[in-house]
């Protein structure tokens, strides 16, 4: 990036280059492939009839449910003839300009470590099960796949106009939390639904939360809760929608007329949005996960 960009000071390992790869796959022990297998084993008995039939028929292609934390060599194969995309080894949440660098080259950067026992049902930073499970089955879609280089080629922008938290609530309510029509229902695509059970029932199904038909410029203006289930998804017709709103929008146009602060609460509805189910907002009413409130 030009020095007068502004970029995260994050600590590198020294034993990384400006890339921040790891050398090679971490080599995990018994124990932590049977994490991988339970953590597989619960999110497959939940996701048939909430996940996008894109993920499903994904997490067949990619065969990741053959046992023990997939060997990302092998994935990097398939999903290069599938699509053009590798999975490549990061030691950590890595600085969001190598990210993009990454995205725009079509590597998906994951997390080379998996989470404990103690933290199985909640891990804040991201890791294989999250990254290889959540995210990559959605990489085998062509269209999906070209809207990730697509975002990843757009960061560099964002961070020339000091925009990184508007195109970061673009990321997480499609990459991280987006749901889509698929006939008469409703369906998850986003990784951070997709990985964990609770809110795979609770973003398709629960009354709380409100889903509203992507607009852009609006979900740019959108905060977000990073640590809670989402008082709000955004829901997208299908890829080449998502495809089509993003890429092909002025984003110089729109980054000129963005305020560096949001604008919209994460629970709000406005007088522009195309709302398919008003939520009762009940669960963020009554305090949320730490509350103990339940996700209905």
């Amino acid at each position: 990036m030009p020095a007068d960009v502004f970029t995260a000071p994050l600590k590198k390992p020294e034993h990384l280059g400006d890339d921040w790869l790891e050398p090679q796959q971490a080599t995990y022990d018994r124990d932590q492939d049977a994490i991988w297998d339970d953590l597989f084993s619960r999110q497959m008995d939940v996701l048939p009839g909430l996940a996008a039939s894109a993920f499903m028929q994904g997490t067949e292609k990619l065969d990741l449910g053959k046992g023990g934390v997939p060997d990302f060599g092998r994935i990097s194969e398939e999903l290069d003839g599938l699509t053009g995309w590798s999975v490549v080894p990061v030691p950590m949440l890595i600085p969001d300009h190598v990210f993009f660098w990454h995205l725009a080259n079509r590597r998906f950067p994951a997390g080379n470590f998996i989470r404990t026992r103690e933290t199985f049902d909640y891990i804040q930073e991201p890791d294989v099960f999250h990254d290889v499970f959540g995210h990559v089955p959605m990489l085998t879609d062509p269209t999906y796949a070209d809207y990730m280089q697509e975002y990843g080629k757009a960061g560099w922008k964002a961070m020339r106009y000091n925009r990184l938290k508007a195109l970061g609530a673009l990321y997480w309510y499609t990459v991280e939390f987006g749901l889509m029509v698929e006939g008469d229902e409703i369906r998850a695509y986003g990784a951070g639904i997709l990985s964990g059970p609770t809110e795979a029932v609770f973003s398709v199904r629960a009354e709380s939360p409100n889903r509203i038909m992507l607009n852009v410029d609006r979900v740019m203006r959108t905060d977000y809760v990073i640590s809670d289930l989402q008082p709000t998804y955004f829901v997208i017709e299908s890829f080449e929608d998502l495809y089509r709103q993003t890429v092909e929008r002025d984003f110089d146009r729109l980054y000129r007329n963005l305020s560096p602060a949001f604008t919209y609460a994460n629970s709000a509805v406005i007088d522009v949005d195309n709302v398919l189910h008003r939520g009762t907002q009940e669960y963020l009413l009554r305090g949320g996960r730490g509350s103990g409130a339940k996700a209905v």
